[in-house]
């Protein structure tokens, strides 16, 4: 940090910056689902030991129900379980009184009730009114307070500003991305993050960029801006970290004096949509190097084979329980091979034959060559339409699994063709390759089929972000949510 002497005349006006800060308590999107959990977990349980005691002849006695530790520890797996897969963590639709009833209310009502069928490992059942108090008490005590921040935490008060820096013309769609993200419109699937950009500031005008955010000033004024607009902060919209002079950066470094955060675009970008911007990643040599080879990444990856193996043994003994039943509607209604194999670019970009179960008629490419799906595909076969909505035609991949050519989860694998097309038009496509492609992925449970280049982009974002954050917790987290596309029939 630069001396009182030291510092540069162009920075020497950060001292008087005197504007009073917009009130408020800022809340960023990780704190807003942490907020989000922590009530509902002190809902869930409080109603529990309320049901307990009210209607069960339970003591109302904190050590005796700290005994029991067991009954809160299976209530919380339960509710995690359901309100993952009902998506009530999403703070777009938390942000929406619209959907409470038909996800957090559906989600406390299923809880609640699967909960009481769990032997040994929940209270015993004195009485049929402790039943249905403690349903009652959940989900009233869920809808409440969902009503509540949908309400009342989405308020401007609560918000946080930041202010872009630069205006370089391909940070203007990422720019663009992050405002809709804290808008609250029901057409905004980024919206309920509860983030707003106030504004940009700039030396000097990008003439082909037409911006929506007003320049409020040059850098000579950036902190004493950021403290009159209450902005905590301060958002880097440049393309090379060249970009920047001695004269930004010294300023920069008075922002961080002051306490305000500095973040590149990309990184608001992806902690707000769980995507990694395409553009940006090209110019970031993080997405080029190796993890690092440590403990921890090594039990990752054992961890996640053992798992692969385990859930591909009982997926299989599932599949061979329904495939009679899928070879006979094949043989009513589309007569043909059960199974068809599919050529496709694995880990280390080697090729494999993917097994599917057929839901196209035979030979469907065989005057069209390799072509995209599209909606209402006169290829795709009756049966067919039903096994891709409810995506038991990829089930047979649990054999690539067992074999290590795939993983649960991962991105999905492409078609050779489509790979070299689709890695001269994206930059980092081959990226996806760094790891094990897998029968559902990040992107499957975020986006729906896609049958173009752009389509590819935008699950190209979610792969990437997989690839920089493969964890078991985002293992998990894609199982759960595959759980509801599957149930909802939105597969492709």
């Amino acid at each position: 940090m630069t001396t009182e002497s030291q510092r540069k005349p162009w920075s020497s006006d950060w001292r008087q910056a005197t504007p009073t800060p917009r009130p408020g308590l800022r809340l960023s999107a990780a704190e807003r689902k942490s907020l989000l959990f922590g009530w509902d977990f002190v809902i869930i349980n409080g109603a529990l030991a309320a049901a307990v005691v009210l209607w069960n002849d339970f003591p109302l006695d904190g050590f005796v129900l700290s005994a029991h530790l067991k009954w809160f520890v299976t209530l919380t797996c339960v509710w995690f379980v359901v309100a993952t897969v009902l998506d009530i963590y999403n703070l777009a639709r938390a942000a929406s009184t619209s959907t409470i009833l038909s996800s957090a209310g559906s989600a406390a009502l299923i809880s609640a009730v699967v909960y009481l069928l769990i032997p040994w490992l929940t209270p015993p059942i004195l009485r049929r009114s402790y039943g249905f108090g403690f349903v009652a008490l959940m989900t009233g005590g869920i809808l409440c307070w969902r009503i509540f921040y949908a309400r009342m935490l989405v308020h401007p008060f609560f918000r946080q500003y930041g202010l872009i820096v630069g205006s370089s013309t391909s940070a203007l769609d990422l720019a663009r991305a992050i405002q809709r993200a804290g808008k609250d419109g029901d057409a905004n699937p980024f919206r309920g993050t509860g983030y707003e950009i106030v504004g940009r500031v700039a030396d000097v005008e990008d003439a082909e960029a037409t911006w929506e955010f007003p320049r409020l000033g040059n850098m000579r004024k950036l902190v004493r801006l950021a403290r009159q607009f209450g902005v905590e902060e301060i958002i880097l919209a440049h393309g090379d970290e060249k970009d920047l002079s001695l004269e930004a950066r010294e300023i920069l470094l008075d922002c961080r004096e002051v306490g305000l955060r500095i973040s590149s675009l990309a990184t608001v970008y992806e902690r707000l949509t769980g995507r990694l911007p395409v553009t940006y990643a090209a110019y970031d040599l993080q997405m080029l190097l190796s993890p690092l080879d440590s403990p921890s990444v090594r039990l990752y990856t054992a961890s996640k084979r053992a798992i692969d193996i385990v859930l591909s043994l009982i997926g299989l003994l599932g599949l061979s329980l329904i495939l009679p039943l899928v070879a006979l509607a094949n043989a009513l209604w589309s007569p043909g091979p059960l199974f068809y194999r599919q050529q496709r670019i694995g880990k280390g970009g080697r090729p494999f034959p993917v097994i599917k179960l057929r839901s196209m008629i035979p030979d469907a490419e065989r005057c069209t060559g390799a072509v995209w799906c599209e909606e209402g595909d006169p290829r795709i076969t009756r049966v067919g339409h039903l096994l891709r909505k409810s995506r038991l035609d990829e089930t047979p991949q649990l054999f690539n699994v067992l074999r290590g050519e795939m993983s649960i989860v991962g991105p999905r694998p492409e078609r050779p063709s489509f790979v070299g097309q689709l890695s001269h038009e994206l930059p980092l496509y081959r990226a996806r390759h760094a790891v094990k492609p897998g029968i559902t992925g990040w992107a499957q449970v975020h986006l729906e089929y896609g049958d173009s280049i752009e389509d590819s982009r935008e699950k190209l974002e979610y792969d990437l972000y997989y690839v920089r954050h493969a964890s078991l917790y985002l293992d998990l987290l894609t199982l759960l949510h595959t759980v509801r596309v599957v149930v909802g029939l939105k597969g492709q």
